[in-house]
């Protein structure tokens, strides 16, 4: 085991969450098994999700620790203007709930091989099914289960093979009751996780405004634009070192809007969360995550430029270097602990959270 990096009031905070989650969900479960109705109940949960419920699955299913780890990360190395796949993930969202679910629910569609059957044929979805189960199985649940262990072992301390597993039997338990019981526990979740995130940016600022002699977030905040104006540019010039890695308009009216439209209205583990529900509650479930949506970049990019403003005037000159370089993914874990006991248990449920 590495060097305990967490406090025994971490542990406390982090049991709390874990036992909150886990009783929920055996109580929702216990609640409502005896309505089910079969494997489609299972996974659309039908009727039994409110709009907040849906909202918030939407949310906890999307956010994981490429969010809080890469996109700190790209906060610190180009700034506010990675913020746009949030933005414009909330932007379509709103076009999700418009122009898709209405199609989905009138023509009673449960996956989406079934609403490429009925629109094409059984080969098309067929090759959709086997795709998306090889993505998922190959290539989503690996790097999950894995960047997720690395960034909650780099917290708590723990062996990276232990961390693995035991998030992974984490999620079995609270996804035991299937759809009905994932929808509600995803709201604690959100809750940990949108609680968890604003108390690290809120200690970001707070280092920001403190390193400058000032007190206060907003002061903090004022400083980050003054200190690294550049890092406040929503799109990028040619000239700029990172406009490689999001090309200014063209990404935005480009190729953007297909990744945004297939995640958010055409993937399985995304789109089942509303296929349960009646459209008004559907759509209202989508608009609400739309909004949660908006406030990601204030949870996970603020902290990776304060870093970046901090790290350019002297701080974090070791913390931040990964075989001899900067490594801007560092920046989330290293504001992370620097979080009061107490305070970093939060965070710590808040990351686990978006793992899970």
């Amino acid at each position: 085991m590495k060097q305990n990096l967490l406090d025994s009031k971490d542990y406390i905070v982090f049991a709390i969450y874990f036992v909150i989650v886990a009783a929920y969900g055996l109580y929702i479960y216990n609640k409502k098994k005896s309505a089910s109705t079969g494997s489609k109940d299972y996974f659309l949960a039908e009727g039994s999700l409110t709009w907040w419920a849906i909202g918030a699955s939407l949310i906890a299913s999307n956010i994981s620790a490429e969010q809080f780890i890469g996109m700190s990360g790209s906060g610190f190395k180009m700034g506010l203007a990675i913020a746009t796949y949030e933005w414009m993930a909330a932007l379509t969202l709103v076009i999700v709930a418009v122009f898709f679910i209405p199609v989905y629910l009138k023509n009673k569609i449960a996956t989406m091989p079934q609403f490429l059957h009925q629109r094409y044929n059984g080969t098309v979805a067929m090759i959709m099914a086997v795709f998306w189960l090889l993505l998922y199985v190959v290539v989503n649940l690996t790097s999950i289960l894995y960047l997720g262990a690395l960034a909650v072992s780099s917290i708590s301390g723990f062996d990276l093979t232990f961390c693995m597993y035991a998030i992974a039997i984490f999620a079995i338990v609270i996804t035991l009751g299937g759809m009905k019981v994932i929808g509600y526990t995803d709201v604690i979740q959100v809750f940990f996780l949108i609680l968890g995130g604003l108390a690290t940016t809120y200690l970001a600022l707070n280092l920001v405004s403190t390193h400058y002699g000032t007190s206060g977030i907003f002061e903090g905040y004022s400083l980050m634009t003054t200190k690294a104006s550049e890092h406040f540019h929503m799109i990028l010039k040619p000239d700029n070192e990172n406009y490689i890695d999001l090309p200014g308009l063209s990404v935005l009216v480009g190729g953007m809007w297909i990744v945004n439209l297939n995640y958010w209205g055409c993937n399985q583990y995304i789109t089942q969360r509303a296929l349960g529900a009646d459209l008004k509650t559907a759509r209202g479930g989508i608009l609400f995550a739309a909004f949660l949506k908006l406030l990601m970049p204030i949870i996970v990019v603020l902290p990776g430029i304060a870093a970046y403003v901090l790290y350019k005037d002297g701080a974090f000159q070791s913390e931040m270097l990964q075989d001899g370089s900067v490594n801007p993914d560092r920046a989330y874990p290293v504001l992370l602990n620097l979080l009061p006991a107490g305070l970093k248990g939060l965070s710590f449920a808040a990351l686990t959270a978006a793992v899970v």
